[in-house]
């Protein structure tokens, strides 16, 4: 029998089965993940974290994501937080500022007094290659076109890809179908999150993400830097943005050009408990 350990996590109701590789060498394969992330059948997440021993030498740790349908992914803003108030939990460290190695870049972790995580993101980046983005799919106008209607996207790097529709009522935004077609189409040659934003005023947006490999979430925290990014980059907001989603708000900072991002939210432990990875059958 092989059990390992395993923390239910959550930030704005995004959830995730958090791994700690640390302490414990076994994994779940492929296979196991996407049973363990059906909701009916498993433990049901967003995504699957892990916290790993530093593969460079300058991080504290390696951030490993993988989503629901078992693929990896490079990037989770909200799971940022997560990781780090586990590590926290855990005590796996002494620092309340930690620095974390993913497959989407280096990012910085603080655990606040007030239970608050302020995450130092990646620089955004615009550039059609960061996204594997192929601008040639585009109308003349610049549009993608799914399902006889034509949208404006912004493609955003944040580590992973996103792009980004400005609406004019995020309620009626056609989140779950059309953000599905845009998410798969075949201008975004890896895929991408797909984020609905309506603009309140210079520091409001309000925000609806559909994610690849998991379908329209709660709430998103790159989709969220990507939406201040991408709406900063036409300047309708100005440097610090709260940003609400469906499961809650996050406040975002971008000083613009070649900055950082400061993605800043809660995160919480929702139970701990045991796996018997043997148990799943998943043969």
């Amino acid at each position: 029998m092989t059990t390992i350990s395993f923390y239910k996590m959550q930030s704005l109701g995004n959830d995730f089965l958090v791994l700690d590789a640390v302490s414990c060498e076994h994994l779940p394969s492929t296979a196991q993940l996407q049973k363990l992330g059906h909701r009916k059948f498993g433990i049901g997440f967003d995504q699957c974290l892990v916290i790993a021993p530093p593969s460079v030498d300058t991080a504290d740790f390696d951030y490993q994501i993988y989503n629901a349908d078992g693929s990896e992914a490079e990037q989770c803003g909200n799971g940022t937080r997560c990781v780090a108030r586990l590590v926290n939990h855990l005590k796996l460290s002494p620092k309340t500022a930690l620095v974390w190695s993913s497959k989407g870049g280096i990012i910085y972790t603080t655990v606040k007094p007030d239970g608050q995580v302020e995450t130092i993101m990646p620089t955004p980046s615009f550039d059609h290659a960061a996204v594997a983005f192929d601008a040639s799919s585009c109308d003349g106008d610049g549009k993608l076109s799914v399902e006889e209607h034509a949208f404006a996207i912004t493609p955003v790097s944040m580590g992973n890809p996103h792009g980004v529709i400005f609406v004019d009522d995020i309620a009626a935004a056609p989140v779950t179908t059309i953000g599905r077609c845009l998410s798969m189409h075949t201008a975004f040659q890896q895929d991408a999150n797909i984020g609905f934003a309506q603009i309140v005023d210079n520091k409001f947006l309000r925000l609806r993400v559909y994610e690849r490999g998991v379908g329209e979430t709660l709430a998103c925290g790159t989709g969220a830097c990507a939406a201040v990014a991408a709406a900063a980059q036409q300047q309708l907001v100005s440097e610090r943005v709260k940003v609400s989603l469906p499961g809650g708000k996050l406040w975002v900072s971008w000083a613009g050009q070649d900055a950082p991002v400061k993605l800043t939210g809660p995160a919480h432990l929702v139970f701990h408990g045991e796996i018997d990875l043997e148990a799943l059958n998943c043969d």
